[in-house]
């Protein structure tokens, strides 16, 4: 599914309309939070924020800090 979003002005702040399919899609409703991650092609991937998840991320981030040599190597 591609849809486009319009960025708004929301007070002081910009923000992002999300359409009923989009919502839909990440089994969120009104008062949800979502959790934005970056993704290796300059994106970011929403995701329904989960507690699991959250800390499944903190692993990866700690793994990632860790070993970054070696995955930059293994990345070649």
């Amino acid at each position: 599914m591609t849809l486009k979003l319009k960025l708004r002005k929301i007070g002081n702040s910009v923000g992002v309309i999300l359409p009923k399919e989009a919502l839909a899609q990440l089994k969120a409703r009104e008062g949800d939070t979502l959790t934005a991650t970056e993704t290796p092609e300059d994106g970011l991937q929403l995701h329904l924020d989960d507690a699991d998840f959250a800390k499944k991320m903190a692993v990866v981030d700690d793994l990632c800090r860790r070993y970054h040599n070696t995955l930059r190597e293994l990345a070649k």
